[in-house]
């Protein structure tokens, strides 16, 4: 799953800035709709463009792997639901 780290670039930002960053100045010095950008910040595994990546790097004057990163995912829900409902066998 690729994590997007947004908040934490926010956060450097507004310590940079020394003032509070809002999730509307981002959207709207990137041109990416406030509730994209909410959606890519709160939803686990959203899925997102390479354009709306490369204005948030643009933005905050960074590479991608500063707002991406890969972690490995653990098995799907249903594949856990299956392995709980599922007796154990004895050998």
């Amino acid at each position: 799953m690729i994590r997007l780290k947004i908040k934490e670039m926010m956060a450097k930002k507004e310590y940079a800035l020394g003032r509070r960053l809002t999730i509307g100045e981002v959207a709207e010095a990137t041109d990416i709709h406030r509730m994209t950008l909410s959606k890519m910040i709160n939803k686990r595994g959203y899925s997102t463009t390479t354009e709306h990546l490369d204005r948030l790097c643009a933005y905050f004057g960074c590479s991608l792997d500063d707002i991406a990163e890969y972690v490995v995912d653990a098995a799907p829900d249903a594949a856990k639901k299956e392995a709980r409902t599922q007796p154990e066998q004895k050998s």
